[in-house]
């Protein structure tokens, strides 16, 4: 057994109990006047400027390409599947949550979508008026009363937190489906959550590129954007309100 083998067998037995320890040990106290705990900066620079350097080079011309040449139904379709993969992940995260009419909405809306809607290319469940509910496992900690800590910008990822960052790893072994299918059936879901990620990044190429390239300074810009949707979808008093990136004067970072 390799090294990645055996460290993704020990991840896999991260229990939700455990990750809230991890979170807590590594707090940091909290309470920048701008409400912004960035004491990482100098490393999340540079971790942006690469992921600058690697959407220019790769992500940003493929995206084009693949949004090009793929009908907007196709990638619909895509996006539509990737998404009713991770609902059973949505279900496990909203019973940790202690919120059963969301698990019971994401089992709903899978089920509904699996057996009418093609196994998840198609909406089905939007078409029958079924409500939408995404959540993770970094809202869970928030649930859990887990602070924010400080925030980071990982590679190729980009824009995260430390709780969230936590929450990304756990969620990894969130989804039942990862367990209950075999390969590679099981890594369907992956890549369909890639191709839709290349589908928003081309669909959006003109907000994306004057935030990373036309800003003044992007780095601020993004962790800005990032910290108060992100608080505002959790329902944190500190933010009130999304910022919409296709509203922004980038000139002003």
């Amino acid at each position: 057994m390799n090294y990645f083998t055996e460290a993704f067998r020990i991840l896999g037995r991260l229990t939700p109990l455990s990750a809230v320890a991890f979170v807590a040990a590594c707090a940091v106290p909290e309470g920048s006047p701008d409400g912004i705990y960035d004491p990482y900066e100098a490393q999340n620079r540079k971790v942006h400027a690469f992921n600058r350097g690697l959407d220019k080079a790769i992500v940003r011309p493929t995206a084009r390409s693949y949004s090009k040449v793929l009908p907007d139904e196709i990638e619909d379709s895509v996006g539509n599947f990737a998404e009713n993969l991770g609902q059973p992940s949505v279900v496990v995260n909203s019973l940790l949550q202690g919120d059963v009419k969301g698990a019971g909405i994401a089992t709903s809306r899978f089920l509904t979508n699996t057996v009418l809607g093609l196994g998840g290319f198609v909406d089905a469940a939007t078409e029958f008026d079924m409500p939408e509910h995404s959540t993770d496992f970094g809202e869970t900690l928030y649930t859990w009363g887990v602070g924010e800590g400080p925030y980071v910008e990982l590679p190729v990822l980009g824009p995260s937190t430390q709780r969230d960052t936590t929450g990304k790893i756990v969620d990894l072994f969130t989804n039942p489906l990862s367990y209950a299918v075999d390969s590679p059936e099981k890594y369907y879901g992956t890549g369909a959550s890639v191709a839709s990620r290349l589908s928003d990044r081309g669909r959006y190429s003109e907000t994306i590129d004057s935030i990373l390239y036309e800003s003044a300074d992007s780095y601020a810009q993004a962790r800005l954007i990032y910290l108060q949707n992100r608080r505002f979808e959790l329902g944190d008093d500190s933010s009130n309100s999304e910022i919409d990136p296709f509203e922004l004067d980038t000139q002003g970072f």
